[in-house]
């Protein structure tokens, strides 16, 4: 696999730069504000759901639904019926979400609570034993999250061949726990997880030579799941923080980091 040629530079990247310092801005940050896991499960379905465009936007987008939910989501999600949601977010729009698709999304989700407790022990459930990822439970969450709107684009389909970034986004700050990932999802291994890939991680995974496909979508996403594996295998998704801090954030030195890994053969 490449990706073992490239485990010191890896190793020292992760060390220097996979540290809260370096979160903002990211949609990660809202997660910190709540200790109740059953309150954070709600924020990161609300921040990874926003999680495309601008950062900034972004930003502005989630705090806008959370103030509308007030100090507690999960209460609110618990407590408050689909219609009374979908008036509760009548006027928001974040680029094509609108209020009422994030209204179905929260029903969907009171919905599933109801019936298992919470949105992490819905998964749980969902893995089989012999699952090599979560994409298979992911599936199924997905299907009982969009009760309320089938065919919604809030959330993007695994079965569909999606590499539905911003799901794997949200279970990565879910089920990794350390500095920068807040945790709450305990009952599931990390090394189910899958890398999250966009247009980002896409082309920093052909720079490093970990995949070759020219698509941004979930057989990628495997792919460079299963060579990141071959370093971590109870942590595939490990070095997805500090990599994708390459090029966003200036303090993150890319030049640097391209510079100490091997030659390629």
């Amino acid at each position: 696999m490449p990706a073992r040629k490239y485990r010191d530079a890896l190793e020292r990247h992760h060390r220097a730069f996979h540290k809260r310092c370096f979160v903002h801005p990211d949609p990660l940050e809202f997660l910190y504000d709540y200790d109740d896991p059953a309150d954070r499960e709600i924020v990161a379905l609300i921040a990874a759901s926003l999680a495309y465009g601008r950062v900034t936007q972004i930003l502005v987008s989630v705090r806008r639904v959370l103030d509308r939910l007030g100090e507690s989501p999960a209460r609110y999600v618990r407590d408050t019926t689909p219609a009374r949601m979908k008036a509760r977010m009548a006027g928001f729009k974040h680029r094509w979400t609108t209020g009422e698709d994030l209204a179905a999304l929260l029903a969907g989700a009171r919905q599933t609570i109801r019936a298992h407790g919470s949105l992490g022990e819905c998964l749980a459930g969902k893995v089989a034993p012999g699952d090599e990822t979560i994409i298979g439970a992911l599936t199924g969450l997905v299907g009982e999250l969009s009760a309320f709107a089938p065919g919604s684009k809030v959330l993007a389909d695994p079965a569909r061949g999606s590499a539905c970034k911003r799901l794997h986004l949200m279970l990565r700050w879910l089920v990794r726990r350390d500095e920068v990932d807040p945790g709450g999802w305990d009952n599931i291994s990390p090394r189910l997880l899958v890398v999250p890939v966009d247009v980002h991680m896409h082309r920093i995974a052909r720079t490093l030579g970990l995949t070759s496909r020219k698509a941004a979508d979930g057989r990628t996403a495997l792919e460079i799941t299963r060579t990141f594996a071959a370093i971590c295998p109870d942590d595939p998704v490990r070095y997805d923080f500090s990599l994708t801090r390459l090029g966003l954030n200036p303090d993150v030195p890319t030049p640097e980091f391209i510079a100490a890994l091997p030659q390629k053969q």
